[in-house]
C-alpha cells in the first residue's frame, strides 16, 4: 500500500462514504467512468475527496438502473440538453419494461384464476385468424400493446403504433360500449403521451374522462382516465394541472374494487413523469 498524500482517500474510504463497494469503484475505473486521482506503482488507487461527490451520482444512477454509457457522459460534464436527452430515452425503455411486466403479470395472473387450469389456458392457439369486428378491434389493442412496450422504435414503428391504437378505437365504436370507448381513447392517449406528443395525447386523455364519467363505466377506468390526462398534462409541459389530475387518480384508487385492478392503475400512477 502506498503513502497517502495530503486529502486522499483509500479505495475503501471511498466506497463507505459513497455507499458503493470496492468492487464496484474498481469497476468503475476500469471502464473509465471514475478514475482515481492517483494509482500507485503497486496499483494502490487513491481519490481526491471531492470525488465521493461524483461517486455517489454514479451510485444513484446505477440504482435507476442507467447504463454505463449514459453515467459516463453525465459524469464527464456533457451538457445539460444531451443529458436531459439521454436521460428521457432511459426513462422511454424504462416505461416500455414496466408496460411489458404488467402485461406479463396481468396475464399470468388471468391464466392462474381460470378455471379450465392453466395448462388448458396457456396451450389456447394464439394466432387463430380474426372471426369478427370484436376480435379485431381487440386484437389492434393488444398489438398496440406490444409496440408499446418496444424500449426503441423506429420512426415507421412509431407510426404503425399510432395507427394500431386509432383502428382499434374505431372498430370500438361499431362493436363496443362506452367502457371500451373509454379504454380506446386512453390507449391512443398513452401512445402520444410515450412518442412525446402533447396536444393529441391531451386531447384523446380529455375524450377518456369525458367517456368515463358516463354511465356504467368500471371503477378502475375512472380512475385510469385521471392518470391518463396526468400523463399527458405532464408531457405538454402542464405540471400543475398534471399534478390535479394525479392526486384526483389517487383519490380514486380506494374506489376500485378490485385489488389486481387497483394494482395496475396504481402502478401506473407511480410512473407518471411528474416530479
Amino acid at each position: 500500500m502506498g503513502s497517502r498524500a495530503p486529502g486522499m482517500l483509500s479505495v475503501g474510504e471511498v466506497a463507505r462514504l459513497a455507499g458503493l463497494t470496492t468492487k464496484a469503484l474498481r469497476h468503475y475505473d476500469l471502464v473509465g467512468v471514475l478514475t482515481p486521482e492517483r494509482v500507485d506503482q503497486d496499483g494502490y488507487r487513491w481519490y481526491a475527496e471531492t470525488q465521493v461527490a461524483t461517486a455517489r451520482t454514479i451510485g444513484r444512477l446505477r440504482a435507476l438502473d442507467v447504463s454505463l454509457d449514459v453515467v459516463r457522459a453525465v459524469v464527464r460534464g456533457s451538457p445539460e440538453p444531451d443529458v436531459r436527452r439521454l436521460l428521457d430515452q432511459h426513462r422511454t425503455a424504462l416505461q416500455a419494461r414496466h408496460d411489458r411486466l404488467r402485461r406479463a403479470l396481468h396475464s399470468l395472473d388471468h391464466a392462474l384464476a381460470d378455471p379450465r387450469g392453466v395448462t388448458m389456458t396457456l396451450n389456447d392457439a394464439t394466432t387463430e385468424p380474426v372471426a369478427d369486428e370484436r376480435q379485431l378491434a381487440i386484437a389492434l389493442f393488444g398489438e398496440t400493446w406490444r409496440e408499446l412496450e418496444k424500449e426503441t422504435r423506429t420512426p415507421d414503428e412509431a407510426d404503425r403504433m399510432i395507427h394500431l391504437a386509432h383502428a382499434s378505437r374505431l372498430h370500438w365504436d361499431n362493436v363496443g360500449d362506452d367502457q371500451n370507448r373509454a379504454a380506446g381513447e386512453w390507449q391512443i392517449s398513452r401512445v402520444y403521451s410515450t412518442l412525446g406528443r402533447g396536444e393529441p395525447a391531451l386531447f384523446h386523455a380529455q375524450r377518456c374522462v369525458d367517456y368515463s364519467a358516463r354511465d356504467g363505466i368500471h371503477d378502475w377506468m375512472v380512475a385510469g382516465a385521471q392518470e391518463g390526462l396526468a400523463r399527458a398534462l405532464a408531457v405538454s409541459g402542464d405540471l400543475e394541472a398534471a399534478r390535479d389530475a394525479r392526486d384526483r387518480a389517487i383519490a380514486l384508487l380506494g374506489e376500485i374494487s378490485d385489488p389486481e385492478d387497483q394494482a395496475i392503475i396504481a402502478a401506473d400512477i407511480e410512473t407518471l413523469p411528474i416530479p
